[in-house]
């Protein structure tokens, strides 16, 4: 093994029937700046920056007590993104009048972080989170 990364990104492919719609939501309301953006016969494509990635496994049972701290209930799928954001309530907020559904407003968690829960566009479940320090 090298000391390098072979990985040298994490890029979340989703694709959105109504592509417009998800493009405004995750670039304006988020806050994702655009990196590149490509055509194809009939077709588009955009690449939003996300800031530094991470892959998180979780196993169901886990993926069951987030839900439960941050929602009260088992409701994601098996998969759910999650955003930092510097105002866990503004930042619902905005996403809310810009067509997300909250599920559950911020909470804090017992990792120290105020979580909200969101259904977003192009069938995304969401977590805005934002850290709230020692």
């Amino acid at each position: 093994m090298t000391s390098e990364p072979e990985v040298a990104e994490l890029r979340l492919v989703v694709t959105a029937e109504d592509y417009e719609e998800a493009l405004a939501f995750y670039r304006d309301v988020i806050g994702l700046p655009e990196r590149a953006a490509f055509t194809s016969p009939g077709g588009r494509v955009t690449i939003l920056e996300a800031g530094r990635a991470t892959l998180e496994i979780t196993d169901p049972t886990h993926a069951a007590y987030i839900d439960d701290v941050e929602v009260g209930r088992r409701v994601a799928g098996h998969i759910r993104v999650a955003f930092q954001v510097a105002n866990a309530d503004a930042a619902t907020r905005r996403a809310e009048q810009a067509g997300a559904t909250v599920i559950k407003e911020p909470v804090i968690t017992p990792w120290n972080s105020a979580n909200a829960r969101l259904q977003g566009p192009a069938g995304l479940q969401l977590t805005l989170f934002e850290e709230l320090g020692a």
